[in-house]
């Protein structure tokens, strides 16, 4: 498994959750020369990219999440973080990351949110 993501559960809307995605088995240097992000797909719903993060750190963001949720990397820990705060209802899917763009497509954490 190159990528795996974890730290997703329930919450109530308002509330904060913190993913986390570990790169075991990858090279550093492999990660490092990637663009990270994180996916979500919400029930019914295409997949959609929600943020970026490059290896320098320039971030970026879907309108319908900018100001509630932070992506943030270690590149030294092959880490990749997403901080989602003031969650509402309409952020309930399940939560990937990848590189940007995709081509790990490994498996995901489900955040559900409740109102």
């Amino acid at each position: 498994v190159q990528l795996q993501a974890s730290g997703g559960g329930l919450v109530q809307a308002g509330g904060s959750l913190r993913l986390s995605c570990a790169a075991p088995t990858m090279i550093t240097s492999v990660f490092n020369s990637y663009i990270m992000g994180w996916y979500r797909q919400g029930p019914g719903k295409q997949r959609e990219l929600v943020a970026t993060i490059t290896k320098g750190g320039t971030t970026d963001y879907a309108d319908s999440v900018k100001g509630r949720f932070t992506i943030s990397r270690d590149n030294a820990k092959k880490r990749v973080y997403l901080q989602m705060n003031n969650l509402k209802p309409e952020d309930t899917a399940v939560y990937y990351c990848d590189s940007d763009p995709q081509q790990f497509w490994g498996q995901g954490t489900l955040v559900t949110v409740s109102s």
